[in-house]
């Protein structure tokens, strides 16, 4: 089962405009599974989140913080305690990476290529890291910022590192500061259940590369014969608007092939596929223009 990760969220214990309460009935009101709460560079809002959630029963909550540097922002989640950052480098950031990884903490890069200065001073990511292992996670969509600009170039380079060889789960999330719509707004889905400790599955997923953004659309796939069948699996986010063609790339370091799906599935034999260790793929609707991107799946290895 997949279910729904809001992994970006600001409360007024930062620079947001919403409390904790809010937030909670925010997600709540959008069928949200699992909410996490990411304050900049503070975890005092933790404590009162936990004592919130028994009165919203449905809806879980893995604790985090984004740490908001000159030099870019960094997205830790099950991060259970402070982790100081004081003598951060931007030319080393593999120590503090190594540092929150230490205390348990799952760490991302978050919207690495956002607007920096003038217009958000620290927000693009200029740290230099030359050591990915200890990088779990790459924010491919960050909801507010531009799609072409900011968000299909954060993508491109997962889907370069993934390629290369680096092991790095994708993610998505609102960066949610107030009230907003979240149609056709990427979130992140992972495989789980709601009797587990969802920073169990949280933790399991992204080491595990197994995370779908979506905007409410789920490419599956399972082997069959000498190849692959893929199928469609709507995620029932509110708001999503599904369409009647549905296009599938698939992406390796050889090449790259689009298909698409004959009604709800499609099969394809392994050669077929663009030969390599590992494939990163794409679901689209209509067309494969960056606008009708629906979601990133787990890449293929």
């Amino acid at each position: 089962m997949l279910r729904r990760y809001e992994l970006h969220n600001h409360t007024t214990h930062s620079d947001a405009s919403i409390t904790c309460r809010e937030l909670l009935e925010v997600m709540r009101e959008d069928q949200v599974q699992v909410v996490a709460l990411t304050d900049h560079n503070t975890i005092s809002g933790h404590r009162e989140l936990r004592e919130l959630l028994p009165a919203f029963p449905g809806l879980q909550a893995v604790f985090g913080m984004e740490y908001t540097t000159y030099y870019g922002h960094i997205l830790c989640l099950n991060l259970t305690r402070y982790v100081p950052w004081d003598r951060i480098d931007r030319n080393c950031p593999e120590k503090l990476f190594a540092a929150c990884r230490a205390a348990g903490a799952l760490t991302g890069i978050a919207h690495p290529f956002s607007y920096g200065a003038p217009f958000a001073r620290g927000c693009r990511f200029d740290m230099h890291v030359r050591d990915f292992r200890d990088v779990d996670f790459i924010e491919v969509f960050n909801n507010p910022e531009p799609l072409r600009e900011v968000n299909i170039p954060a993508l491109e380079w997962w889907e370069d590192l993934t390629l290369q060889g680096e092991h790095l789960a994708a993610t998505g999330g609102m960066d949610l500061h107030g009230h907003r719509d979240m149609s056709m707004m990427f979130a992140t889905y992972l495989e789980g259940d709601a009797a587990h400790d969802p920073g169990e599955d949280l933790a399991r997923a992204v080491r595990g590369r197994r995370t779908w953004v979506s905007r409410g659309m789920a490419l599956l796939w399972t082997p069959e014969g000498d190849g692959f069948r893929f199928r469609l699996e709507d995620l029932h986010k509110p708001g999503f608007r599904p369409a009647s063609l549905y296009l599938l790339t698939i992406r390796s370091q050889a090449g790259q092939i689009t298909r698409p799906l004959e009604g709800d599935t499609l099969y394809l034999p392994l050669s077929d596929l663009p030969p390599g260790p590992v494939r990163v793929l794409r679901l689209y609707r209509k067309n494969t223009d960056a606008e009708n991107l629906i979601c990133v799946c787990p890449p293929m290895t």
